[in-house]
């Protein structure tokens, strides 16, 4: 009896153990690909952070891209967290459509 409750114990966390380590989150879809903006907004978030080094990032949201006929303006918001205050950045890239080189970045401060 001893010898089958060992071997079920020793079955349970050998099985217990492999689906722990096959979460569906560690599961990667091939194929799927990046948004168009990926580029432009892991910029954004680099810049905000140079610009505001004692927040934190807490939100990010694309709000969208205008196409012009030489340029393109990519509009970020970023929530962030400073240590005495919260606040949003819009962020507008602008870049060269042709070689995508940067022309322009601004940043405006909001409450809301």
């Amino acid at each position: 009896m001893r010898k089958i409750l060992v071997t079920l114990l020793a079955f349970s966390l050998l099985y217990f153990s492999t689906i722990a380590i096959h979460q569906p989150s560690d599961i990667i879809i091939h194929g799927q690909e990046s948004p168009p903006y990926a580029k432009w907004g892991k910029i954004a978030m680099q810049n905000v952070k140079q610009k505001y080094p004692n927040a934190d990032i807490v939100d990010y949201l694309h709000v969208g891209r205008k196409t012009g006929v030489q340029n393109s303006t990519e509009t970020f918001k970023l929530w962030l967290r400073a240590p005495d205050k919260e606040f949003g950045v819009f962020v507008n890239i602008t870049f060269d459509n042709e070689s995508e080189e940067i022309v322009d970045i601004t940043y405006k401060e909001v409450d809301r």
